[in-house]
């Protein structure tokens, strides 16, 4: 298990640097940013990508930004979460959606939330700091701070409570 997560560490070291290489300005990762196998980044056009100080990303992760996402310290991802900021558009019947481009917005997840595995977060996802992102969620809306969202029809929207120390 050591050899493994030295493993991870390792090329991890290796891949961001290989980012901030092709990337440039337009992507900035705080202290302690890690992930595993499998995490992807795209800045395409405009994009921007900030992420936070020790923000961890499992098995899978993918961001890709045609216009802004932050990420907040702290902030922890389950496997396959994908983050999109822009989505295809397909009003006009008379062209292929291929052919009709983008429309570009923000992402935005506070400090200290979990995403879920297998959560999508798409353009006009607004979270809030302290959220649990259940497994399997869909976010394109605003989750205010301290909230857990369940997969559902509806956004289940379960207040966190502090504990008293």
């Amino acid at each position: 298990m050591l050899f493994l997560k030295l493993w991870y560490h390792i090329n991890c070291m290796f891949k961001k640097a290989l980012f901030s290489m092709i990337y440039g300005k337009r992507l900035h990762y705080g202290k302690k940013f890690q992930f595993r196998k499998g995490f992807s980044l795209g800045i395409e056009d405009q994009g921007r990508i900030k992420i936070g100080d020790d923000c961890f990303f499992n098995n899978y992760c993918s961001i890709v930004s045609q216009g802004n996402v932050k990420i907040g310290d702290g902030s922890i991802f389950g496997e396959n979460v994908k983050i999109y900021d822009h989505n295809h558009r397909f009003n006009d019947l008379t062209k292929s959606i291929k052919a009709q481009g983008y429309s570009v917005g923000t992402v935005e997840i506070g400090k200290h939330c979990w995403i879920g595995s297998n959560v999508t977060l798409l353009k006009g996802a607004k979270i809030g700091d302290n959220c649990v992102i259940g497994a399997g969620s869909v976010i394109n809306g605003i989750i205010e701070s301290g909230m857990i969202v369940k997969p559902s029809d509806k956004y289940e929207k379960i207040k966190i409570i502090p504990k008293k120390v």
